[in-house]
C-alpha cells in the first residue's frame, strides 16, 4: 500500500461510547489480543505527531476513523505524546489502519456424560417375626438398597462456531526525514490482532487499542498476548471520552 505525507489540519468528532452486554458462564467477557511492537532506539524521544488514516479508501473525515482515532490519541496522550495540527511541528506522522476479516465457520464435535445408577454402595434390611398361638412363625421383611451415581456414558454432539480476524495497526514515520529527502523512516510501529465470534469492529476496537497501551512505541521482542475483561474501567473510561483528537492536551 502506498503512504504519502500530506500537510492538513485534522479535527476529529465525538466518539460515542455503546454499552456491551452478555457474559460467560463461566467467567465475564473476555477480549484475547495479541500484540507485536516494534521500535527504532530513539523512538521514546519523538512524542509530537500528526495522525493520518492508513487505510486505503478511508480519509480522516470519516466517522468511523475519526472514532477510532480517538481512542488512539487518548491511549498515545496517556502515553506522553502530544498531537499537533501542522506536520512540520510533528516529530512522527502515525497511520492508524484497521480492519475485520470474513467470517469463518467451522464444525467441531464434542460430547456430554450421560449420569446414572451405577452400582448399590450398601443395602439394609428390615423385618418382623410373628408367632400364633400353635407355635408356628412367619417372618415379614423390607430390604432398602443405597444406590451409588456416576457416568454411565456419554453422548455426542455436533455444532458450528464463527468467528472473525479483527486487525489495528499503528505505524509512526520520521517527519523530519520525510521533509528533507522523501524518505519513509519507520520509526515504530505496533499491530495487533484479535480472532473472536463478533463481527462488530466497534465493539471490539476499545479493547484492542486498551491491550496496545504499555506497548506503544517499543519493542516488545516477540509477539505478547493480553486478555482485556469486558468491564475493564480504562476500556470505559475510553468509551465515555466524548471529545476530539485536537483536544486532547498532552500529559506532559
Amino acid at each position: 500500500m502506498r503512504i504519502l505525507f500530506h500537510a492538513a489540519v485534522i479535527t476529529f468528532g465525538l466518539a460515542i461510547g455503546s454499552g456491551i452486554g452478555g457474559c460467560a458462564a463461566l467467567r465475564p467477557t473476555r477480549y484475547v489480543v495479541n500484540i507485536d511492537s516494534l521500535a527504532q532506539s530513539e523512538a521514546a524521544l519523538k512524542k509530537r505527531y500528526v495522525l493520518f488514516s492508513g487505510k486505503e479508501g478511508v480519509d480522516v473525515d470519516d466517522l468511523q476513523f475519526q472514532e477510532f482515532a480517538t481512542y488512539v490519541a487518548l491511549v498515545l496522550r496517556e502515553n506522553g505524546y502530544l498531537y499537533v495540527a501542522n506536520l512540520n511541528d510533528a516529530d512522527v506522522a502515525i497511520f492508524l489502519s484497521y480492519g475485520i476479516g470474513d467470517p469463518e465457520t467451522r464444525q467441531y464435535s464434542y460430547s456430554t456424560p450421560i449420569w446414572g445408577q451405577t452400582g448399590v454402595a450398601a443395602s439394609t434390611t428390615y423385618g418382623t417375626i410373628s408367632t400364633s398361638g400353635g407355635g408356628a412363625a412367619t417372618y415379614s421383611g423390607n430390604t432398602t438398597y443405597t444406590p451409588t451415581f456416576g457416568i454411565t456414558g456419554s453422548q455426542a454432539h455436533a455444532a458450528t462456531s464463527t468467528t472473525y480476524a479483527r486487525a489495528l495497526s499503528l505505524e509512526a514515520y520520521d517527519v523530519p526525514t520525510y521533509l528533507h529527502g522523501k524518505k519513509m523512516l519507520q520509526v515504530w510501529t505496533t499491530r495487533v490482532v484479535s480472532t473472536g465470534s463478533s463481527g462488530d469492529l466497534r465493539l471490539v476496537l476499545p479493547y484492542m487499542v486498551a491491550a496496545m497501551k504499555p506497548y506503544l512505541g517499543i519493542s516488545t521482542g516477540q509477539g505478547v498476548q493480553v486478555e482485556v475483561a469486558q468491564n475493564a474501567p480504562y476500556v470505559q473510561w475510553l468509551l465515555s471520552s466524548h471529545v476530539s483528537v485536537a483536544s486532547i492536551p498532552s500529559s506532559k
